[in-house]
């Protein structure tokens, strides 16, 4: 969902040498020496064909609480090659048949586990959830910090049509004169409100909790009637996500394993003097729209309800979107075995590479709690129909 910086130019090269009615020569490198070719790293394949019995408590697993999400995931996969018939089967499936669902599973799909570039199959596993925000639809002494809808003037140029290579990379930005230039960052943005004036969805309380919504991506405004609204991921700046909480280590504010979600709020309160210079240290600045109230979950990077513990975010330049994924990885904070299959249904700015997601725990402070502590060693397998080659969609 978002582009580091230091592409920018880079992606405004192309956009003008593309404007040429000649294309670019491009000089051809010289081949490299043999002794150097030798000495390269080897890169390990992102997914190796697996075995069902590779996946750890696969035979004795209740699969039927995943279901759901399987069902919201071919909401938009069916439409897709290979997969109208395995989205027919699986409506012949009952929703509490685990036995016949793991049959399903085991007829329809192949198993590939997701190796690291290093060839290593371990990774952090980290969570996210859909916090509760006090605020209101107009700004007052008590209600003072915006939630912003998408900017009129904030620019998404896809190049991929142009150079294949560049899909999924999207340029953000905006027009200054004839130029196009990096969209404001954090700091610009709470420097100076006229900026995103007429922006503005909802207005709460907390500053610090207003950046949490940004981090997860979703969440829902407890209005001053007491009715509650869902405001959902709509867009961002470009820029890309600096960890507070890695800043906080590093300044010597916090030990390592007190740079959690709470630990940095704890924080935050300790230094209200402080906190606006360590939030905009990260650039990156996330906008919102308001989500139907009938939505049974807030909606992922596939356009679907997540479902509460069974949907990931997962790098979809690794993972492809609505594919089920089993995670083997342990409980928040704990040793103990949290062996799931769960599916690929969201994305993150922090969330890249192969063995690396974000477990959604759902709504409320217990799934904070979870979510907050949460940064685990996992593996992951993905699940291919069968038949398909490993492939990105």
């Amino acid at each position: 969902m978002k582009l580091y910086k230091n592409y920018f130019w880079m992606f405004v090269s192309i956009i003008l040498l593309s404007a040429c009615q000649t294309p670019p020569i491009i000089p051809t490198p010289p081949a490299p020496e043999q002794s150097k070719i030798e000495k390269q790293p080897v890169t390990a394949p992102t997914f190796m064909a697996s075995t069902w019995d590779r996946l750890p408590d696969w035979s004795t697993l209740n699969l039927a609480p995943s279901w759901p999400a399987l069902q919201q995931s071919c909401r938009v996969l069916k439409f897709k090659p290979n997969w109208q018939e395995v989205c027919d089967a699986a409506e012949q499936v009952g929703a509490t048949n685990t036995a016949a669902q793991r049959t399903f599973y085991e007829t329809w799909f192949t198993p590939y586990q997701v190796f690291n570039p290093d060839g290593s199959d371990q990774g952090m596993i980290t969570g996210y959830y859909e916090p509760l925000l006090l605020g209101s639809r107009h700004k007052s002494k008590h209600f003072a910090y915006p939630i912003y809808s998408v900017p009129d003037d904030l620019l998404k140029i896809d190049l991929s049509n142009v150079y294949p290579q560049l899909k999924g990379m999207r340029l953000r930005g905006r027009l200054q004169g004839k130029k196009i230039i990096p969209y404001y960052d954090r700091a610009e943005i709470d420097a100076d409100s006229t900026k995103l004036k007429g922006r503005e969805l909802f207005w709460v309380e907390n500053e610090v909790e207003l950046f949490f919504l940004q981090i997860q991506g979703s969440g829902r405004v407890e209005l001053e009637d007491g009715s509650r609204v869902m405001v959902g991921y709509a867009g961002q700046n470009g820029h890309p996500y600096v960890s507070i909480g890695k800043k906080l280590v590093e300044m010597g504010e916090l030990k390592l394993e007190e740079a959690s979600m709470q630990g940095i709020k704890n924080w935050a309160d300790k230094n209200p003097d402080r906190l606006t210079a360590l939030l905009d240290q990260n650039p990156s600045y996330v906008f919102f729209r308001e989500l139907p109230s009938t939505l049974s979950g807030p909606l992922g990077a596939m356009g679907v309800p997540l479902t509460n513990e069974y949907s990931l975010a997962v790098d979809p330049n690794t993972v492809p979107l609505g594919l089920p994924v089993f995670l083997a990885t342990t409980q928040p904070n704990s040793a103990k075995p949290l062996n799931r299959l769960m599916y690929a249904q969201d994305t993150g700015g922090a969330i890249k590479g192969g063995v690396r997601a974000d477990f959604f725990w759902g709504f409320g402070k217990l799934a904070g709690a979870r979510a907050g502590s949460m940064k685990q060693s996992g593996r992951m397998w993905v699940l291919f129909p069968s038949g398909v080659e490993p492939v990105l969609n």
